[in-house]
């Protein structure tokens, strides 16, 4: 049975070392250089864990600017198996309200200024070129437990939806939001991808959690951060009550085919030499 060890990528609330029992700073350096922050090692109910704060624990990177490819591959470097993460969303459905979580299945990547693979052909990048695919997004067993925890601690909960990923920092035009409602997002953020995509590349099984702080401005509504936060701060003990729940429930099960097969869909992702000389 293999050995879990869990990553948890968040903001307010979930970089908090008092959730961890034995927590130690550890500075990473990367080829793509540094994390957003330290990492933090510990356990949570006898768990392994890793927490990484990915705006920095000051909160002063903006989205675009996430050391994304470092946060991955310092979590990979330190022995995660899984990613579960956090991210405050907008609602881009009526029944989907502020304070609603929803664990969203698949997303609908708008960024522009980001590199999204480890194999890029730079001298720091892995050789060669992966085609990763992209469905499922989220690792599926993963998906399924976060679910189960939020729904056995009596939250409101959305089993799915699609995530639209916005460069930021700015919020979305409300001709860009109702655009994004008429191609089929449920949610919107900043921050999934390339997250999702590195984690998948990496191996690791990736899933996440979102909480709907507002209803994006197609509502008539006046979308502005002292808002967003004052939703955030009312409901972060609910995410982190959710990863408490699930933590100990991943790490009972056996992820030996699933972490394998994540091995096998990077292999399988790969540019063949035969494929190259064509």
């Amino acid at each position: 049975m293999t050995k879990v060890k869990i990553g948890i990528i968040g903001g307010s609330g979930l970089n908090n070392p008092e959730l961890l029992k034995n927590g130690v700073e550890k500075n990473v350096e990367t080829p793509f250089g540094s994390p957003s922050d330290v990492l933090i090692e510990g356990q949570i109910k006898g768990v392994d864990v890793v927490l990484l704060a990915r705006h920095g624990r000051g909160h002063t990177i903006n989205p675009t600017n996430v050391n994304y490819r470092a946060n991955i591959w310092a979590l990979k470097t330190v022995g995660c198996t899984h990613v579960i993460v956090s991210a405050a969303v907008g609602s881009l459905r009526e029944e989907i309200k502020p304070g609603d979580f929803v664990i969203p299945d698949s997303f609908i990547d708008r960024t522009t200024k980001r590199i999204q693979t480890f194999y890029d052909g730079s001298k720091e990048g892995l050789p060669g070129v992966c085609h990763i695919p992209m469905e499922p997004a989220f690792c599926p067993a993963t998906r399924n437990i976060l679910l189960e925890s939020a729904q056995e601690l009596g939250l409101q909960v959305h089993p799915c939806g699609n995530l639209v990923v916005i460069e930021g920092p700015r919020f979305s035009s409300k001709a860009e939001s109702n655009m994004f409602r008429k191609v089929g997002g449920t949610i919107i953020g900043m921050t999934l991808v390339p997250e999702v995509v590195l984690a998948k590349e990496a191996g690791l099984s990736y899933a996440c959690v979102a909480m709907a702080t507002d209803y994006d401005c197609w509502y008539d509504h006046v979308v502005d951060v002292p808002s967003v936060l004052a939703t955030f701060k009312k409901n972060v003990d609910n995410i982190i009550n959710v990863f408490l729940t699930a933590i100990p429930r991943i790490a009972k099960e056996d992820w030996t085919d699933i972490l394998e097969q994540n091995k096998l869909t990077v292999k399988n992702g790969m540019q063949s030499e035969q494929v190259k000389k064509q």
